[in-house]
């Protein structure tokens, strides 16, 4: 595991000693910022081999997932999608929603229309609504599906648009209709 916080230094010599060594693929950790994790990352990618796996620890949003792979990062976990869903935050193209507003209350239709999930294509916002009202224990799965589904879409698209060699316009595009 690559560790070294916000220090340059502690950073590059993490990635020369365990990059030495003879793993299948390497961790990076450490605080990060929004500001700083494409910078700490990229000092640590800069040395660690490039024919091997990179996996960054407790990355789940998605400007943090572009900024990663832009940083040179393959891998992720963490547990934002779940935590927002347990608190009835959810993910669509437009941005995070959340579904305990009184404005969802009334809304039969999809979280996103677009949407392949499980919750997508058998429930709606206004139903969503009344689960986390009620506090419902279900509530935080169907949300759970949807924002896991949501991530690994995201992930599924930037694969292709690297593929593709469309990354920098499929980032700029999501960005601007998630972030407003």
């Amino acid at each position: 595991m690559i560790q070294g916080g916000r220090f340059k230094e502690l950073r590059e010599e993490a990635a020369r000693t365990i990059g030495a060594l003879d793993f299948d693929g390497f961790g990076i950790g450490g605080s990060f910022t929004k500001d700083d994790i494409g910078t700490a990352v990229g000092w640590v990618n800069a040395i660690l081999p490039e024919d091997k796996p990179r996996h960054l620890l407790g990355i789940g949003e998605p400007l943090d997932l572009f900024n990663a792979v832009e940083a040179g990062c393959d891998l992720f976990d963490c547990i934002a999608p779940t935590r927002m869903a347990r608190h009835g935050t959810l993910h669509t193209s437009s941005g995070r929603i959340n579904i305990r507003n009184a404005k969802f209350v009334d809304q039969f239709v999809a979280i996103e229309a677009e949407c392949t999930c499980y919750t997508c294509t058998h429930h709606t916002r206004a139903y969503l609504a009344h689960l986390f009202r009620g506090d419902e224990m279900t509530a935080a799965t169907l949300a759970s599906i949807h924002n896991l589904h949501f991530i690994l879409r995201l992930v599924e698209n930037i694969r292709e648009s690297i593929l593709n060699d469309t990354f920098h316009q499929y980032k700029k595009e999501f960005l601007e209709n998630y972030i407003k």
